[in-house]
């Protein structure tokens, strides 16, 4: 089977801000979040709990945990087996926030918009 392709939501500067944002974890937690995001690449729509979760209308998240933090990618997916991940945060809460929910559909909408022209 083909497997799935992770990109990175790039902002209207070309900047990629969860690139930024997996960059200031700590070693050990980045590394984590990248092998997960590998899984999240063979596994796609068919990754399910503790693995990926969906959130509701079309944003999923990638849950990694580690030494009692655990890190939440919001993302979606594109035609022809691509991923954008749109946001991520360190999360001490039981449900994601909100706002990185409406920040995830927000950056969807941009991509959408940037692709139809």
């Amino acid at each position: 089977m083909e497997k799935f392709r992770t990109v990175f939501y790039r902002d209207e500067n070309g900047d990629k801000p969860l690139g930024d944002f997996i960059r200031s974890l700590r070693p050990s937690l980045k590394a984590k979040v990248v092998g997960d995001l590998h899984l999240l690449e063979e596994f796609g729509n068919y990754a399910r709990e503790p693995l990926s979760k969906p959130l509701g209308d079309g944003i999923f998240e990638l849950r990694t945990e580690e030494s009692g933090d655990t890190v939440r990618i919001l993302y979606f997916f594109d035609e022809g087996r691509i991923i954008i991940c749109t946001n991520g945060c360190v999360k001490k809460q039981k449900p994601t926030p909100r706002r990185e929910i409406d920040l995830a559909k927000k950056r969807r909408d941009q991509y959408y918009a940037r692709k139809e022209r």
